[in-house]
This record gives C-alpha cells, structure tokens and sequence, in this order.
C-alpha cells in the first residue's frame, strides 16, 4: 500500500509531456517487466516490452522510441551489448538510455557510460526513482530536440543565404562582363599618338573606369574615373558617367563641343568638372563622389589640357626614362558644391608619354604595412620606360604583383598610358 500511495502521488506531479512518448522497457525477468510497464503506463507513457536484447533490437528498427530501460544482464545479448546496437541504429532522435543494475563498482558504471548509457537506476527500483530519471532524461531529449530544430532553421536558412550567393555570384559575374564592355578597346593608335588603357577590379566589379573618345581629326580626350567605395553601387556609378563620356557627338559626351560649321572642339576640363560636379550634387540622390583626371590631347602638337579631381597626380616620362609628377590636384567631384577646378597644360615632345594611375597603385601593399607611394611608383615606370603600348602593362603588372607578394590587389587597378610619337601629316 505504501508504494502504490507513492505511486499515487508522483502520478499526479507527472508534467506534461512532449518529447518522451514512447518508453521500451527491457529484461528477462517478465515480473520485472510488469511492474515498470504498471509505473509507465499510470504516468501516461507508451510502453512497449522485449524479453531480451536482440528482441529490443527488433521492436526499435520499426518504433520510434524515445526512452529505454534495460537490464544490465540478460541471457544472449546483456544490457551493455544492447545499448551498443542501439546506439549504432539509423535514427531521426536521439534515444534517452537508463541502464538497470545492481553493480556499483566505478569501473562498471564507467563502463556503461563509455558505450552510451546516460543513466543508472539500482535494482530493486522505485517508483518515485524511476519518473525522476525519466523527468531528467525528458530535460535533455527536450534541449536535443530544440537544438535539432534550430540546427535544421540554420541548415536551411545558410541553404537559402547559399542559394541566393550563388544568384548573386552570377549576377556580379555577367556584371563585371558588362562594365569590362565598357572599356570596349584597350589600345587605339591614333598614327601620332596612341593610348593604352588598363582596368582590373579587385572584386567582381569596382568603381574604377578609364577610356577615350575622338574629338575630331586632330584632337581626341581621355578620362580616369575612380568611384568612392567598391560593389555595386559604385560600378552602377561608373556606367552612368561613362554615358557623359563616351560618346563622339556634343548630344553623348558632355567634353565635346560643336561651332557653327558644323565641326566638334574639346570643352575645357575644368568646365566639364564643374558641370559633373553639380550634376552629382543636385540631380543625382547618393552619397557616392569620385576622382577623376579628364583631358584632350592634339595629336599634331602634342598640347595636352587636363583638369585633375582629387585623382592622383600623373605621370610626365621623358625620352630618357625619367619621370616627373605634375598636376594640381584638384578636388574631387560630388563632394563639395561650387567647388573650384583648373586646367593643366602640358606640352610633349616626340617620344614623350603621360602615365595615370589610380590610387589602388599608389597605395598597393608591399605584403606588410607599406606601400608602393609616389616614389615606388616612379621607379616602377623607370624601370619599365622602354616597353610601349600593353606591353608596358603587363610588364608593370608583374612587378606590381611582385611587390604585393603576389596576393589579391584591395582595390580596383586602372591607368592610362598616353605615348607621343611625333607628328608625320596634318
């Protein structure tokens, strides 16, 4: 009567349950079966039954049990053995084990618990003992089961984020294609003159841009863009203002001008700068601003006007390798309204070449906490001052490689080489 009293009073304390529905209970004793399977089944629990392991085995290959309970030693197959092979079963939960003893001995317990048992209960058992294993084992099949379903969110959620990567890892690849179509000829030999172009993002795409436009028969224009930050936003950048650049006609390239006869003339660099600059500030809604050089060149006289925006300072080589910078700097366009701009003018000489860089070379990594600078770049140009045309690129390329220990460049790569051969016909 006491132990059906006690019974009595913890099946009414029973919590509600979840995540054991089902219990096994397991030993060779059919008395001891029965009075476990009495204690189970007034808290609720779906039980079932086995004689012996290989039983056991049988019945958990086609239920879904949540909790076992088994003998330690049985005929055949003993407790032990049993929760080897049950713990070797291909199953959706984990499955909550107490091992049923009347050993004590450490080094037994020990035993249990390296082949998978997760709890003890000592023979004879108690009820009152029994649901308080059993509420323990409920705990952790409840957290199993909560950080299964939070793995399985996870699992899903990084398959989407994968998923929607991909998309866009495609997207930025067809956009890269485009804004490479940009720049639709790397090299133009203008018979006098010619100009060799140079363009590699760091990413996908970048904000960098450089190219060149015919102005008529004499003269033509060049231009440097770089785009403050990197991704798409700015790439989308360059593409529009590629479109006041690139064109031969005063109604698609806001640095040509048309007189009265018909004719087309370069505008002036700095008036060109100042219209980008209030158009960035008052028709475009972004926060993005860029640095540019713009400038036409004769290819007769070897006159060459730009106007410098916060980009850096170009290049003057002469016929003997030597190399002078020289600009004004300039500030850059879209960040301050009615901002100032001048024209530079130079003059060169048979022989004679401009180089401009963007600052992803001036400020390329030595590998370590330098970088190239002014001064590593003028020696680089040096250094390569014999070769022409892309050859001279892919030879400054190496080096420039090279000197970043032949790691990822960090930011977009662009430049212009604008070559002076001499006047042969007007």
């Amino acid at each position: 009567m006491l132990i059906a009293q006690k019974n009595h009073t913890y099946l009414q304390a029973v919590p509600e349950r979840g995540v054991v529905n089902t219990v096994l209970v397991v030993d060779d004793s059919r008395a001891q079966r029965r009075i476990l399977s009495s204690y189970l089944g007034r808290w609720g629990y779906v039980v079932f039954e086995a004689a012996s392991g290989g039983e056991a085995i049988e019945i958990c290959q086609r239920e879904p049990i949540d909790l076992v309970v088994s003998d330690w030693m049985m005929p055949g197959m003993n407790g032990l053995e049993f929760c080897q092979a049950f713990r070797q079963l291909d199953r959706a939960h984990y499955g909550y084990f107490i091992l049923l003893t009347s050993k004590s001995d450490k080094a037994e317990v020990a035993q249990g618990l390296d082949v998978g048992a997760d709890d003890f209960l000592t023979k004879p058992v108690a009820g009152d003992e029994l649901l308080a294993r059993i509420r323990a084992g409920e705990r952790i099949l409840r957290m199993e089961r909560e950080l299964t379903e939070k793995n399985r969110l996870v699992s899903s959620t990084l398959a989407e984020i994968s998923a929607l990567y991909d998309s866009l890892d495609r997207d930025l690849v067809e956009a890269r294609k485009m804004q490479q179509s940009l720049v639709r000829e790397r090299f133009r030999d203008f018979q006098t003159a010619q100009v060799s172009l140079l363009l590699r993002p760091s990413g996908h795409v970048g904000g960098d841009l450089v190219g060149f436009f015919p102005i008529n028969e004499r003269q033509f224009g060049i231009f440097a863009l770089d785009v403050s930050g990197h991704g798409i936003a700015s790439a989308l950048m360059t593409a529009r203002l590629a479109a006041y650049l690139t064109g031969s006609t005063p109604e698609q390239n806001l640095a040509i001008r048309s007189n009265e006869q018909g004719g087309f003339y370069p505008a002036d660099p700095s008036e060109v700068a100042a219209a980008l600059n209030r158009l960035m500030l008052e028709e475009m809604e972004t926060d993005l601003y860029f640095t540019m050089i713009l400038g036409h060149f004769d290819r007769f006289s070897g006159d060459f006007v730009m106007a410098q925006c916060g980009h850096p300072t170009p290049i003057f080589q002469s016929t003997d390798g030597s190399v002078t910078f020289f600009g004004d700097g300039g500030m850059p366009v879209g960040l301050i309204p009615n901002a100032p701009y001048e024209d530079v003018r130079l003059t060169l000489s048979p022989g004679e070449r401009i180089l401009i860089f963007s600052d992803g070379v001036t400020e390329c990594p030595d590998g370590g906490d330098g970088m190239l600078g002014e001064e590593g770049l003028a020696e680089m140009c040096r250094k390569v001052s014999r070769e022409t045309g892309n050859a001279f690129f892919d030879t400054f390329l190496w080096d420039l490689n090279d000197y970043n220990k032949d790691r990822d460049f960090p930011d977009d790569i662009s430049a212009i080489l604008l070559e002076y051969s001499g006047q042969n016909t007007r």
